[in-house]
């Protein structure tokens, strides 16, 4: 349509909002469905969360906030960044959004120009391109491999730097990998970073708290100190709290570059939801002991997905460390024909045939910017895994 923005054109539509939809309209229609696609927990927010909601309307704490937050939110936030990652900041380095996905496109409608680069390891989240495309700059994939656990490498990455590189958008635990960084792969990172000190870095540390075994967490300017001042430290309480439709991301960074995001956010939507925020309060300063026993069930499904999917002809599934997903490859299967005659010439094929055959709704890498792949959510019950599972094998059998 003419009076459409020109912006439009260079933006697609969510994948995964695109398969949980499709999911959704074959459900309506009676077929048996089992939605992979998902990306939130199946638990339920936590009961403290929820009574400080109701006490927070009780209480009338239901009117406008200012727009970086109200101060008992950004106060909660400095000390979960002190406790838990050993970041020093004050709440005006802080600003509360509308869930993490405000927070990003806040960041790079502030910081963007026309011809500005931003470093995107691929696969990635399928948000940022399409944000870095609406706010006017170019994103520039940096390739990783399976064999590499799909985690970049410092030669990737100094691949991809040029003098145009504004920001590095770094993912760990990864959406849709799952792939997360040691302390010493994230130190391989910021020393490419240190020699190039025009290029800021977007961390979004969103699946932060799950991770599995003994992996510990580590977040870019905790490893590197020397980028404190450039970098931007995302997260927010949807995954570790269950929370996603509580709708509440947070950051912190420079002053400077808060108060751009600040002056963004007052002009489009003000401050967040004031009942979600109070609830956030208690999310962060509230018992944290759930987070582990959350993570124990995860790690559970994820063996056992991993397993299964390592069991099907044609699939190759690296084991993540972290967040509730797995990228396995069905390079095995391009070429071959699905039961229905049709034959997969991509991960695009696959997917949809996948679904009219035995009812599993899943992503193809494609839309995550590498395939021959798939992204399988793990945060659905075992039973359903496990018969989802089942119909992946048969499946792939099937193909010939």
């Amino acid at each position: 349509m003419a009076f459409l923005a020109d912006a439009l054109s260079r933006v697609k539509p969510s994948a995964t909002i695109a398969v949980a939809q499709k999911a959704r309209e074959l459900k309506a229609k009676g077929r048996d469905i089992i939605g992979l696609g998902a990306g939130e927990p199946d638990f339920d927010t936590p009961d403290n969360i929820k009574d400080a909601a109701i006490d927070a309307i009780r209480r009338g704490e239901t009117k406008y906030t200012a727009v970086a937050g109200i101060m008992e939110l950004r106060t909660a936030i400095c000390d979960k960044f002190k406790r838990e990652n050993g970041l020093d900041y004050t709440p005006d380095q802080v600003i509360v959004g509308t869930g993490g996905k405000q927070i990003l496109f806040n960041a790079l409608m502030a910081t963007l120009n026309p011809g500005d680069e931003v470093v995107i390891p691929a696969p990635y989240w399928v948000s940022y391109p399409e944000m870095v495309a609406i706010c006017g700059g170019t994103s520039v994939f940096a390739p990783t491999r399976l064999e590499d656990e799909f985690k970049l490498t410092a030669a990737a990455l100094e691949a991809a730097i040029t003098p145009k590189t504004k920001w590095f958008i770094f993912n760990s635990p990864s959406n849709p990998t799952g792939a997360a960084y040691s302390a010493e792969e994230l130190r391989q990172l910021t020393d490419v970073l240190l020699r190039h000190p025009h290029v800021w870095i977007l961390t979004d540390d969103m699946y932060e708290h799950l991770v599995y075994g003994d992996f510990q967490f580590a977040t870019p300017a905790q490893i590197e100190p020397q980028l404190y001042d450039r970098t931007l430290t995302m997260n927010g309480v949807s995954k570790a709290y269950a929370m996603t439709g509580w709708r509440i991301g947070y950051a912190a960074g420079p002053v400077q570059l808060i108060k751009a995001m600040d002056m963004i956010q007052g002009q489009q939507t003000s401050g967040a939801c004031s009942i979600a925020q109070w609830a956030a309060v208690e999310a962060l300063n509230g018992p944290q002991d759930f987070i582990s026993d959350n993570k124990k069930i995860f790690q559970t499904r994820r063996d056992l997905v991993v397993s299964m999917l390592n069991q099907a002809t044609g699939l190759s599934c690296p084991t993540p460390e972290g967040a509730f997903y797995v990228y396995p490859s069905c390079a095995g299967l391009i070429g071959k024909k699905a039961p229905s005659g049709n034959v997969i010439n991509n991960d695009a094929d696959f997917v949809t045939e996948l679904l009219e055959a035995e009812g599993v709704a899943v992503v193809q890498g494609s839309a995550f910017g590498l395939g021959p792949n798939f992204r399988i959510s793990y945060a659905t019950s075992d039973a359903l895994l496990e018969e989802a599972c089942e119909r992946i094998q048969r499946f792939c059998a099937a193909c010939r």
